[in-house]
């Protein structure tokens, strides 16, 4: 009796101790749950603020992918966002500084933009005197501060129109008249409006070369920085496929005048950044080192002009066109132009001249361009590509335009030997016709004569 009781002892406390672990292990994942996902309700300021008129504010946030890090940020605190009216941001904002922030390779100019308008605490306007915030751009500040003869007040010198326009339990907006511009960005926007580092160069006559060395027959002059390079493109391409070009003369040498490394990693994130061009990048990242030869090329002062296709027409390849040794980067080489061309200057081209031919970096092979539906078309036939998204990237150097297909080389014309009345190869492509020669009258007598006593087949040409 006294083991019995011993036992149902060990058992209650067993039982007791395996209650206790399950209800912690609840507690632990309930705290986990809720603290990891930040719930949002229809109450929230996010929502007042993209269900509200300042539209063009709301359109820019959702561009800008900043939803998700406003959501964490009201979760800890209450916000306050000083909101441009529409028209700031529609007809009173410079064309070229909006275009600016709309490109995707500017994600982050238009984050640090956005998140300068917003101050992770609560102000109602009640405060006495001036005050300066910390924004959600860390190395921004804004300061709030009363205009004593009109009676408003005035945030880094912009007056707020409509104060406490929208309010909510977890934040509120203020109006104000006109977007608040952080130096970081108008630094930025003057960078790349000036083009001061990455200046396209105005061309100049190739020098004379020696064909047995492939080097110039008089020392080049001293070049100023900016100055082309001395070899064409060819000559600083490596001698076969996936390995890093040899040097060239020209502005870059030790020094490297331009910074292609940069310039190409800027323009594979702009790739990525737009999205449908992920194989691209990674053809030229990780399956090629081609990333690392087009910017030594840039280094040196080439220019380049890729036409990416996109990931639909990528997805088209077969396993047999990407298995042979070197033929990733053939194919890549036949898609960089060893010029600097923008949507703008290839269709006035096709559009002037009909069909364009462009050399490229597979030589001796070059791209046909025309004009088609009113864009311009590359390739043949079935293999032909039109230009889906233009100027994808543009820096003076580097031209990135989005293709819908992959292309190839045109097949060469067979030379077949036929007889004269046919000129098509079995392909249906056209051929060159080589008519055999016709035997003369005296000729054709003496093989008759020797075909009659079986001596026919001892002459070649009587055959």
């Amino acid at each position: 009796m006294a083991m019995d009781c011993g036992i149902y002892g060990v058992v209650i406390k067993l039982r007791m101790f395996f209650i206790l672990f399950l209800s912690l292990s609840t507690f632990t994942f309930t705290l986990s749950s809720s603290s990891s996902n930040v719930q949002i309700n229809s109450n929230s300021i996010l929502v007042a603020l993209l269900d509200s008129h300042y539209t063009e504010l709301a359109e820019l946030v959702e561009k800008a992918m900043l939803l998700q890090t406003l959501e964490d940020t009201v979760g800890n605190n209450n916000i306050t966002i000083f909101a441009p009216k529409n028209e700031a941001l529609e007809r009173d904002l410079d064309p070229n500084f909006k275009t600016f922030l709309l490109e995707p390779r500017n994600l982050k100019s238009l984050q640090s933009l956005l998140m300068s308008h917003i101050i992770p605490t609560r102000i109602n306007g009640s405060e006495p005197g001036s005050t300066r915030h910390k924004t959600l751009s860390l190395q921004h500040h804004l300061t709030i501060q009363p205009n004593q003869t009109s009676q408003q007040w005035t945030v880094n010198g912009a007056r707020i129109l409509h104060l406490n326009a929208v309010t909510r339990p977890d934040g509120v907006i203020h109006g104000i008249e006109r977007l608040l511009i952080p130096r970081s960005v108008q630094d930025d926007f003057n960078r790349r409006r000036s083009l001061v580092s990455i200046a396209a160069i105005k061309p100049e006559g190739a020098p004379e070369v020696d064909p047995r060395t492939h080097r110039l027959k008089k020392p080049a002059p001293p070049q100023n920085p900016g100055s082309p390079p001395a070899l064409p493109i060819y000559d600083a391409l490596a001698p076969g496929p996936s390995l890093a070009p040899a040097p060239a003369p020209g502005p870059g040498g030790p020094r490297h005048h331009f910074n292609g490394e940069a310039q190409v990693k800027d323009f594979i994130q702009t790739l990525i950044h737009y999205g449908g061009y992920n194989e691209m990048a990674d053809i030229l990242v990780n399956l090629t080192s081609l990333a690392t030869e087009m910017s030594r090329l840039v280094s040196e002062g080439y220019v380049l002009t890729v036409l990416a296709p996109n990931d639909e027409a990528m997805a088209k390849l077969t396993t047999d066109q990407l298995s042979e040794p070197g033929s990733p980067e053939q194919i890549m080489y036949y898609h960089l132009i060893p010029e600097y061309q923008t949507e703008e200057s290839m269709y006035n081209a096709v559009r002037r001249f009909g069909k364009v031919r462009y050399d490229t970096l597979r030589l001796p092979h070059k791209v046909d361009a025309q004009e088609a539906d009113g864009s311009v078309k590359f390739g043949h036939g079935d293999g032909s590509a039109y230009l889906f998204d233009p100027d994808i990237y543009t820096d003076g150097r580097i031209s990135v335009q989005g293709i819908d297909g992959v292309l190839f080389p045109h097949q060469e014309e067979e030379e077949v030997v036929v007889d004269k009345d046919v000129t098509q190869t079995r392909s249906g492509q056209p051929a060159k016709v080589v008519v055999k020669q016709r035997r003369g009258k005296l000729l054709e007598t003496a093989c008759w004569m020797l075909g009659t006593f079986g001596q026919h087949s001892r002459f070649t040409s009587c055959q």
